[in-house]
């Protein structure tokens, strides 16, 4: 017996007889408060665990022998498709062809809707002798040695009509897909290049009126993963009356994404600036639109993790025992209240 005595005085929760106990309407409504605050408490608490949060970690990058994917969506609202080429030339200095790239051009009217589509299965990586456009630009030799040299035949002659009559009506271009090139620094590049510079002078009249004005609607290197925020996506450039050469300096990070299942994602993220090259009367380059991109030796790895479950336990007795002492001190505080308010004043009893 005493033993068990005193074990019963360790008890911190001592119980009262029931006669004892008197049950008020403000312990009821203090009760009710108490109880929505501890469900609230307990939901958030509960999302709180459940959700993940990611933890950043830094390495060298060890990465060799893989291509780059480079997805572009990009709209040019005052080119046609047929003057638009799209290069790509690494540091390297290899010019391959037939890589694994598919890109499409979408013809655009002049509302932005598209009318047509051109698919380009085969992407030759090569440097375009006409690039800087700086051959002789007098274009106004009309004898058929001089056309023909120039390449200028009837076919060329059909284009410029055809890319005429589409600036004419307000045509675009929108380009998207995706560039498969070699893991090393390098840049490619959106422009007239492509066109022969005899053919590029029919149809504008000189590199100053060819708009470069553009939207970029997607630009990344990789698989998008949670969270992921690529700089150039929505960035517009519109030119009125002037042209020039845009260029974007991009500087990849790899990464590697690692989801709370053990799935590995690897992609890159970026950062970029800009730099704009108005065209002036003496220039004899073309504009364009350069993407110069180079690779951090850095790979940065971003893992998904979940809070333990003993975290979520002391967390949980810390805010459910915490409220519930609080609604017990509001309980007594307005007990003591009310029986101030409504206990007879003596002298008024006396009288």
């Amino acid at each position: 017996m005493g033993m068990k005595q005193a074990i019963k005085k360790l008890d911190a929760f001592p119980r009262a007889e029931e006669h004892l106990l008197q049950k008020t309407q403000s312990g009821a409504l203090v009760s009710i408060i108490g109880l929505v605050t501890m469900a609230t408490l307990f939901y958030h608490e509960l999302a709180y665990y459940l959700t993940t949060y990611t933890v950043h970690q830094m390495s060298v990058d060890l990465t060799r022998g893989e291509t780059l994917p480079i997805h572009i969506n990009i709209t040019f609202p005052s080119l046609p498709c047929d003057v638009l080429s799209v290069d790509a030339i690494d540091m390297s200095g290899k010019h391959e062809v037939d890589l694994d790239t598919n890109i499409w051009k979408l013809r655009l009217n002049s509302y932005g809707h598209i009318t047509g589509t051109e698919y380009l299965s085969d992407l030759v990586e090569k440097e375009h002798e006409a690039h800087n456009h700086d051959h002789n630009k007098d274009h106004h030799e009309d004898s058929h040695a001089k056309q023909h040299m120039h390449g200028f035949d009837d076919a060329a002659e059909s284009m410029v009509k055809k890319v005429k009559q589409a600036l004419a009506n307000g045509e675009g271009c929108r380009i998207y897909g995706v560039l498969d090139v070699q893991r090393v620094a390098g840049n490619f590049h959106i422009s007239v290049h492509g066109l022969n510079i005899f053919v590029a002078q029919m149809i504008f009249d000189g590199a100053k009126h060819v708009n470069v004005s553009h939207i970029i609607h997607d630009l990344s290197f990789g698989p998008k993963y949670p969270g992921i925020h690529n700089p150039l996506d929505g960035t517009t450039r519109i030119l009125h009356e002037t042209s020039g050469t845009f260029k974007y300096y991009i500087k990849i990070v790899p990464t590697e994404y690692r989801y709370i299942s053990k799935e590995v994602l690897p992609t890159n993220q970026f950062s970029v600036t800009e730099y704009f090259s108005p065209m002036t009367d003496f220039d004899k380059t073309w504009p364009a639109v350069y993407f110069l991109y180079d690779l951090s030796p850095i790979t940065v790895t971003i893992k998904e993790e979940r809070r333990s479950f003993l975290h979520f336990i002391t967390r949980l007795c810390a805010v459910l025992g915490g409220t519930f002492a609080l609604t017990g001190m509001l309980d007594r505080w307005m007990c003591r209240l009310l029986e101030a308010l409504t206990k007879p004043n003596p002298r008024s009893v006396l009288r």
